[in-house]
């Protein structure tokens, strides 16, 4: 047990550096320096104050400086990392896969919130996870096989590593592909932008991390999530159905880290405590 409550903490921490990121990427700011401050006051936040979870509650929910609330979006981020790491932890153990998809889920988790405040899919995130998908593929196998069908029918027998890189860059480029002309098309057709260049870099990330199928399956279920959450919230909010802006990256993320849990063993741990 102790892996996975080590995970669990690493979790918290990295959820709250997430939320340095979600705040500052969209807005072109250093996630290094300057350190934590309010976005109230813009006070510096001392490292008493800064402590997942628990400087939360100990503050009263407000800023120490000026009394603004704080968001209840902070800890839910930081408690949703951690217990994300801690079960995919102790389902795969102190493994190689179990820190692929840390990685991967802490990276959905910022993008998903980013969009949710606005409708931003940072490059940080997207393409550089794009790029850290294909480093670990190298290490860790992506569990596919249509590459290596591919290079076989061609005649190719490449080694372990070089087949799982294959993997990857298929599952980066294709499902990405398909999403970027199917936006270019309703874009043509309706003569207005359906889809923004986010949208298809984060479903590269996936692509890059869990292969071509996760990738397609990711889609799949992020359009059925987009589209009937996405109605019954325009519906309910009475929004304008043909202005409103639907974060489709929100619902890539959810998809993705539902994808990326069921793809491992992990759910299937899951369901064996119950």
């Amino acid at each position: 047990m102790a892996y996975p409550l080590i995970a669990l903490l690493y979790g918290l921490i990295v959820g709250s550096f997430l939320n340095v990121c979600i705040y500052r990427l969209p807005r072109d700011l250093s996630v290094v320096k300057p350190r934590s401050f309010c976005p109230g006051c813009q006070k510096p936040i001392a490292w008493y104050d800064n402590i997942p979870l628990v400087s939360f509650w100990l503050l009263g929910r407000k800023c120490r400086h000026c009394g603004q609330p704080i968001s209840f979006r902070y800890p839910f981020i930081e408690l949703l990392t951690g217990v994300l790491f801690f079960v995919i932890v102790a389902a795969l153990g102190a493994s190689g896969v179990a820190l692929k998809l840390c990685v991967l889920c802490a990276l959905l988790v910022g993008l998903t919130f980013t969009d949710l405040d606005t409708l931003i899919l940072p490059d940080e995130f997207t393409l550089g996870g794009t790029v850290a998908g294909l480093v670990f593929a190298w290490f860790v196998p992506v569990n596919d096989m249509v590459a290596r069908l591919v290079l076989s029918v061609a005649g190719f027998r490449p080694g372990p590593h070089w087949a799982s890189l294959g993997e990857s860059v298929l599952g980066a480029a294709l499902p990405s592909g398909l999403l970027a002309l199917g936006g270019w098309v309703f874009e043509k057709v309706r003569h207005k932008e359906g889809l923004g260049l986010g949208d298809v870099k984060m479903l590269a990330m996936v692509g890059a991390f869990l292969g071509l199928r996760a990738a397609l399956l990711t889609l799949v279920v992020g359009s059925i999530l987009g589209s009937v959450i996405g109605l019954i919230y325009i519906y309910a909010a009475k929004k304008d159905a043909a202005t409103y802006e639907l974060p489709f990256g929100a619902f890539l993320g959810f998809a993705g880290i539902l994808v990326a849990l069921t793809g491992a063993p992990v759910i299937h741990w899951y369901w064996g405590l119950l």
